[in-house]
């Protein structure tokens, strides 16, 4: 296991970061909004808080939620114009500096692609850096489920996104960056995991995170160091 200054040194070095999205580069969690804008908001944040402690596979508290929220094509991209996800502060700088020094940024996030597309047009990430779930609509716009086969969709999913990239893009050092159990069980293969409480604590990745941050300018300040 890599020391928190090995650590360290491979985020200075690194090709290529991975951004969890809910709570993380964003300050809400995507589809607890949802929920809350489709009248189900304290069933699915209930859901969503064994989710994320790990108790529950991912896909099944995926299709659960899903399953009470139901939402129409139109409220989703209603719910982009009227409550556009809120970036955490930092983020902005933080990605424009490693784009500034050749770093490829990806977002990595079980949230949904819609939204998340949104969020990686304001950071200028190419949205076919975006790793996420999609939802499916009939021809009404009414909800049809979402896309089972997307490897974010399920518990390990971030894992498998990292290994492709690390395939496809030949990248040597990959690091993984997000406040939940699902992000820190990508690390292997991320070479490193920095956990992230500025938006909201997940005990077990505070307890069990070897570099936990609570803002991201404590990463600017790494970069700098150079």
């Amino acid at each position: 296991m890599a020391s928190l200054l090995e650590m360290k040194e491979i985020f200075r070095n690194a090709d290529a970061v991975c951004f969890d999205v809910d709570s993380t580069v964003i300050r809400e969690e995507g589809i607890d909004e949802l929920a809350k804008f489709c009248g189900v908001g304290d069933a699915v944040a209930e859901m969503t808080r064994r989710a994320m402690g790990g108790t529950v596979t991912f896909k099944a508290a995926l299709t659960a939620r899903l399953g009470l929220i139901r939402p129409s094509y139109e409220q989703v991209q209603k719910l982009i114009s009227d409550n556009p996800p809120q970036l955490t502060p930092g983020i902005r700088e933080l990605v424009s500096r490693l784009h500034q020094r050749g770093v490829q940024v990806f977002l990595v996030s079980g949230g949904f692609q819609s939204i998340v597309e949104h969020v990686a047009l304001q950071l200028n990430i190419p949205t076919a850096n975006v790793f996420a779930n999609r939802l499916k609509f009939y021809f009404n716009g009414e909800y049809a489920g979402f896309d089972e086969t997307q490897p974010t969709a399920e518990s390990g999913g971030k894992g498998k996104v990292i290994s492709h990239l690390k395939e496809q893009f030949h990248f040597k050092k990959v690091v993984m960056i997000g406040d939940g159990a699902t992000d820190m069980e990508a690390c292997p293969p991320a070479d490193c995991f920095i956990g992230f409480g500025g938006n909201v604590i997940r005990k077990q990745v505070k307890e069990k995170a070897k570099w936990y941050i609570t803002h991201f300018d404590e990463l600017l300040k790494e970069l700098e160091e150079r």
